[in-house]
């Protein structure tokens, strides 16, 4: 019979790399094996991790076990240290005063945070503008957890890659690769749909490409959004991004709508105003082809109106 494989109970040999994941579910690689951080020992790996550097264990143990007196809460870590090293997760390194994230571990939230900061400082390294996967699960940062260090860290990070998701759309502008920078671009604005720089750069990427129409709609549902939710309006930056385009005056594309409705109505009516005095104009000539022109359209307009008195 088979002996059942035995879970890792050891300490991992810190040569070798390990992974720690928070993005998309708590989860750690070590030595290539997926290993899942016991119930026990997850929030002060993530604490740790997220906190980053070196964290004083009092300020561990008040944070994590604030009900109790001192010795119960710094019992309880020394606990929460134990389970993470039975399940072959010697992920933490410190000593009597201090935790942190031992040399050997990367974790995916800095890998993130690095690459957003490369993004938004212009310093790209090979393969930063490729698309990456759980780009929506950075965006917010363990959704289940609702510890008041999670929350502020969660909306750290979103707007770090929110910040990142504008910057590398821009810069794929830059690059002459619309599509894709109007995918990152929409990304962000899913992301937060109120968002006016988001929408921004989404409109660039639209006029940069060449769809007028398109940056005209995805204003109008900015705009319209916008005063449902919030009782605002867009900008005027943002509006003079289109009129500027378009070579209006800025402001005037907002007044417009910026829907294109209020121009067609306009060139609408040039149209029929430019039709009608072409009609009066055929008109005057054939019923009197004598006259100079400026009687001719008199005349007939007299005509048209039924006056017969003499011009």
């Amino acid at each position: 019979m088979t002996a059942p494989p035995r879970r890792p109970t050891q300490r991992a040999d810190r040569s070798a790399r390990s992974e720690l994941y928070l993005i998309g579910g708590i989860h750690a690689v070590v030595d290539g094996h997926a290993i899942e951080v016991p119930d026990g020992g997850s929030r002060l790996l993530v604490y740790v991790a997220l906190r980053g550097g070196r964290v004083d264990r009092r300020q561990i143990a008040g944070t994590l076990w604030p009900v109790g007196d001192d010795a119960r809460a710094a019992g309880n870590l020394r606990s929460a240290l134990w389970r993470l090293r039975g399940a072959g997760l010697d992920l933490l390194e410190g000593d009597h005063s201090w935790l942190a994230v031992a040399e050997h571990v990367v974790v995916d939230v800095d890998q993130v945070g690095a690459w957003a900061a490369r993004l938004v400082a212009g310093r790209l390294e090979p393969g930063d503008l490729m698309p990456r996967p759980g780009w929506s699960d950075a965006l917010d940062l363990l959704p289940a957890w609702h510890d008041d260090w999670v929350v502020f860290e969660r909306e750290r990070l979103r707007q770090r890659m929110l910040h990142a998701l504008e910057a590398m759309s821009r810069e794929l502008v830059a690059r002459n690769r619309q599509a894709e920078a109007v995918d990152v671009a929409m990304a962000a604005v899913a992301a937060e749909p109120l968002r006016e720089s988001a929408q921004r750069v989404l409109l660039e990427a639209h006029l940069a490409e060449g769809n007028q129409i398109e940056a005209h709609r995805c204003f109008a549902r900015y705009r319209d959004l916008a005063r449902r939710e919030l009782g605002v309006s867009p900008s005027p930056e943002l509006g003079a991004l289109l009129a500027g385009y378009r070579g209006v005056p800025a402001g005037a594309a907002d007044r417009a709508g910026m829907t294109g409705r209020a121009s067609m109505t306009e060139r609408t009516a040039g149209a029929r105003e430019r039709a009608q005095e072409h009609r009066v104009d055929l008109v005057s000539r054939s019923r009197y082809p004598s006259a100079p022109p400026a009687r001719q359209g008199a005349a007939a307009a007299r005509s048209h109106t039924g006056d017969s008195s003499p011009a």
